[in-house]
């Protein structure tokens, strides 16, 4: 059924979670147990007053991120999307994720509603830097300004750039395609509901049900994403 929408869809948007992340081997932020939240408090490392007075502990925090961004890679679902992507079969991709995964799989038409660690910049003059500077230990841009990863931190808005382009992409959307979300987490989670008000076809792909499986007209769970995906691939 997901891929007949897909068929007729002339304008598909794809908006993924965490469980996008997960399937790449990365913990989310809000498992019990597991999830990165459970183990420390957001306000006091990976907030901007954290950048600010605590910053040794915000630089580490930020640095097992990093290492462990890199430790994983792009799963076959990501790799699809990208395809898809330059055959003209999805027009782009909304992300809550930070992993940088669907660029570094090959997706350019990509919002990244809360930026990335894939790169980091300086808090002072702005110099953008690869994150291969948190690899090595390198906190300090060569202005002696601090180089802080490229992603929204607590206390900070999303990228108003981003965010509205995100907004034009689901009121343009024919298929909007959720992969990996609970859609708990406002206000990115209008998205999908305003995709759906414009009059796209919702689907939702997500391990767990959420609470707008009511509106989709299609609802897939316990499911890998990447088998999903890869099973889509073989009827288009």
């Amino acid at each position: 059924m997901l891929a007949d929408l897909m068929k007729k869809s002339n304008y598909t948007i794809v908006y993924t979670g965490a469980g996008m992340s997960t399937e790449s081997g990365l913990p989310d932020f809000r498992s019990a147990k597991t999830g990165l939240w459970e183990n420390e408090n957001p306000a006091a490392v990976a907030s901007t007053e954290a950048l600010n007075k605590d910053v040794e502990r915000f630089f580490q925090f930020y640095r097992t991120r990093v290492l462990g961004v890199k430790d994983c890679h792009p799963h076959k679902g990501h790799e699809l999307l990208a395809k898809w992507e330059k055959e003209g079969i999805i027009r782009g991709i909304i992300t809550q994720n930070v992993d940088g995964f669907h660029s570094v799989a090959g997706s350019e038409k990509v919002m990244e509603l809360h930026g990335t660690l894939q790169k980091v910049h300086c808090q002072s003059c702005g110099k953008k830097y690869g994150n291969e500077t948190y690899e090595e230990e390198i906190f300090y841009c060569t202005c002696g300004g601090k180089l802080r990863p490229s992603v929204v931190l607590f206390g900070e808005g999303l990228p108003e750039d981003t965010f509205m382009k995100a907004v034009e992409e689901s009121e343009h959307a024919e298929l909007f395609i959720v992969l990996g979300s609970s859609l708990t987490v406002t206000p990115a989670n209008q998205f999908p509901l305003l995709a759906k008000e414009n009059g796209a076809k919702l689907v939702i792909v997500n391990m767990e049900p959420t609470v707008f499986d009511d509106y989709a007209d299609v609802v897939i769970n316990d499911r890998k994403i990447g088998d999903v995906l890869a099973e889509v691939a073989e009827q288009l």
